[in-house]
């Protein structure tokens, strides 16, 4: 087999491929073989009758026509790989000479991966969330734990959002009591908002004693509107615990108040660096993607909605619902669904190609253990021998893809490694500060300051 490959305009190449007479002959015995299994001759056993006798009833052009079906995308994916053709497409096929006799011709059209232009990609400045805890945020996280010990007192000002009431609530529709909606002695909280907004505005700088009487929507959507009869019988105020000794030594395992704020400074801020370093690869791809200004193929695109479509079915599926299911759940469309994804999809795709970018620009490569590694990776994921993983990818003709996504992720990590990171105030983060510092290990300890063990008798 002979190849050459020819760029075409709008992102194809087309393959000219050539198989002399000879070679083709091998195929055609092949399909001679295959059509023997599906007929029976008088005579012979299914998949025994000799060629001679097959031609001699059925012809050569049906086992040629079998040859060119079964043949072309053999010799189609032979020199894919020798010209290491990266397709993302189904190709077009034209046939030109040998349908008959002699040797065979053909040209493969096919849509090929694009490569893009990412300028600036060295110079990239992400904002991601500050590693840093700052003391408003150990406060705030103190005040929330002195509202899980707060108390409750009587006031007899007007009620205002954070206060609790104790009302009588009676929820009615043509002079009709709702179950759900009547309660006497309900203790609610102003601006919860957990039943009707309406109640919240009306409670709102109400007195001890009022009658509160109003029409709202009922909380459950297509339901008619409910009559609302509220009496407020008590209103009474938070009252939180000084942030003390006593508080802390009540309110955790901690004696001090300061010892607590530093554990939580050391706890909220092992969280914080966790949240910063995992936005860094996403904000990196963000603002990777918005580089790349050239035209994102449609085969591209469909490619990675059905990828996404068919990850989301599995992992619905181990949940033991369906897609349906998930969109009754989450209240989406099936068209704002798919809209979605669409957009996601076009985004990961240029995220993908721009990486491509980075790699080529750079010269990032995966040598033979990298990708050995990754054989190791995925043999232990599904329960399988490396060389099995590597053998079949070999079969399959999936190798030149496993290596070109790990130049992708080495690409991603390259770029985490040099783009600029600040914070929302664009003050400049030093990587050092994502660091987790690991916790101290209880054997950990000054061996070299130990007293040895006598091993003479006493």
């Amino acid at each position: 087999m002979k190849s050459t490959v020819e760029a075409l305009e709008g992102n194809k190449v087309k393959l000219s491929i050539a198989v002399d007479e000879a070679e083709f002959e091998t195929d055609i015995d092949e399909a001679f073989k295959r059509i023997a299994r599906e007929v029976r001759l008088p005579g012979f056993r299914p998949g025994k009758a000799p060629r001679k006798v097959l031609e001699a009833r059925i012809g050569l052009e049906a086992a040629r026509g079998e040859a060119f079906e079964q043949a072309l995308p053999k010799y189609y994916i032979e020199a894919v790989e020798e010209h290491d053709v990266d397709v993302i497409a189904q190709p077009e096929w034209e046939i030109t000479a040998g349908q008959e006799s002699g040797d065979v011709a053909f040209e493969a059209t096919v849509e090929v991966r694009p490569v893009v232009t990412v300028g600036g990609y060295d110079g990239l400045r992400v904002t991601i969330p500050s590693p840093n805890v700052d003391d408003e945020e150990i406060d705030a996280r103190i005040d929330r734990l002195r509202e899980s010990f707060a108390e409750l007192q009587d006031v007899e000002r007007p009620a205002q959002t954070g206060d609790n009431v104790t009302i009588d609530i009676a929820g009615s529709r043509e002079g009709e009591a709702m179950d759900g909606l009547t309660a006497e002695d309900y203790l609610y909280e102003v601006g919860a908002g957990t039943i009707v907004p309406e109640l919240d505005e009306q409670l709102a700088g109400s007195k001890v004693g009022a009658v509160l009487e109003f029409t709202a929507d009922h909380p459950m959507p297509d339901e008619d509107p409910v009559d609302f009869r509220v009496e407020v019988k008590a209103v009474k105020e938070k009252v939180l615990p000084e942030a003390d000794d006593a508080f802390a030594a009540e309110a955790s395992e901690f004696e001090t108040i300061d010892e607590l704020r530093a554990d939580l400074v050391k706890r909220f801020g092992v969280v914080k660096k966790m949240q910063a370093t995992m936005a860094v690869q996403q904000k990196t791809a963000e603002a990777l993607s918005e580089l790349v200004d050239d035209e994102i193929p449609d085969a591209l695109v469909n490619q990675e909605m059905q990828n996404r479509l068919q990850d989301l079915g599995m992992r619905l599926e181990a949940q033991g619902i369906g897609i349906e299911q998930y969109l009754a759940q989450t209240g989406q469309d099936q068209e704002a669904f798919v809209a979605e994804l669409r957009e996601s999809a076009a985004q990961g795709v240029k995220v993908d190609l721009a990486l491509r970018a980075v790699a080529l620009a750079e010269e990032i490569e995966v040598d033979d253990d990298e990708l050995e590694a990754e054989y190791e990776a995925v043999a232990e994921r599904v329960g399988q021998k490396a060389a099995q993983v590597r053998k079949q990818l070999e079969r399959n003709g999936q190798v030149a893809a496993v290596r070109s996504d790990l130049r992708t992720r080495k690409a991603l990590e390259w770029l985490t490694e040099h783009v600029e990171l600040v914070d929302e105030g664009g003050n400049t983060i030093d990587r050092a500060d994502l660091t987790v510092e690991p916790e101290p290990s209880e054997d950990d300890g000054p061996e070299d300051d130990a007293p040895e063990a006598s091993t003479e008798d006493e």
